[in-house]
């Protein structure tokens, strides 16, 4: 398993000479919050479009992990999917909320537990939302403290970005997406090379 720093060092130069494309995936990912302003149905939105854009998002940066040369379409093959990515954005508020109501430490580790779900459906989008919520708890058993702490590392640049009015966030979040997959193929070993698609055509 690669540490932390190796990790973030592979996202950066994974990332070199190629910023431009993610970060307007990234505007266009960020636009999106932008529905729960709206009066009376804002919620209701939230809750439809989010967890399709996760998986949407998830999918274009394991693509770009691969070297599958990904398209702004990406971003929206979580409504390909939209019944399972909905249920799994939901189910994981939901248990994460439960689990924070104990205690703000155990909705963190929750959190923790349920963080690789997304990047299991976009492999495998067919499982279904609790099968991939099992995943990637199994991914994480013994995982935890080490995606705990590159979630930690992150956390001065976010505050770095708020003095840039939040536009560093366009450069930021494709950094750590691309670090959290580099952690997801790390701990769950899938084949670099393989698209998602790929991978579903094997299972």
């Amino acid at each position: 398993m690669l540490s932390n720093q190796e990790l973030r060092a592979m996202a950066r130069g994974q990332l070199k000479g190629k910023w431009a494309n993610p970060v307007i995936v990234t505007l266009i990912f960020l636009l999106s919050a932008l529905v729960s302003y709206i009066p009376v149905v804002g919620g209701g939105l939230t809750l439809i479009l989010e967890g399709p854009l996760i998986l949407g998002y998830s999918y274009y940066f394991l693509n770009f992990k691969r070297g599958n040369n990904p398209k702004l379409e990406d971003l929206f093959f979580g409504f390909k999917h939209l019944g399972s990515s909905i249920a799994l954005y939901f189910i994981m508020w939901i248990f994460t909320l439960l689990w924070a109501l104990l205690l703000i430490i155990p909705g963190v580790v929750a959190g923790i537990r349920y963080s690789m779900s997304f990047y299991v459906l976009c492999d495998s989008p067919d499982m279904g939302a609790m099968n991939a919520l099992t995943k990637s708890k199994e991914l994480m058993r013994e995982n935890k403290m080490q995606m705990f702490v590159l979630g930690l590392s992150f956390i001065g640049w976010g505050l770095c970005c708020l003095f840039t009015f939040g536009i560093g966030f366009l450069w930021l979040l494709p950094y750590m997406a691309l670090s959290m997959v580099n952690f997801y193929e790390e701990v769950s070993a899938v084949p670099a090379g393989n698209s998602p698609a790929e991978d579903l055509s094997k299972a």
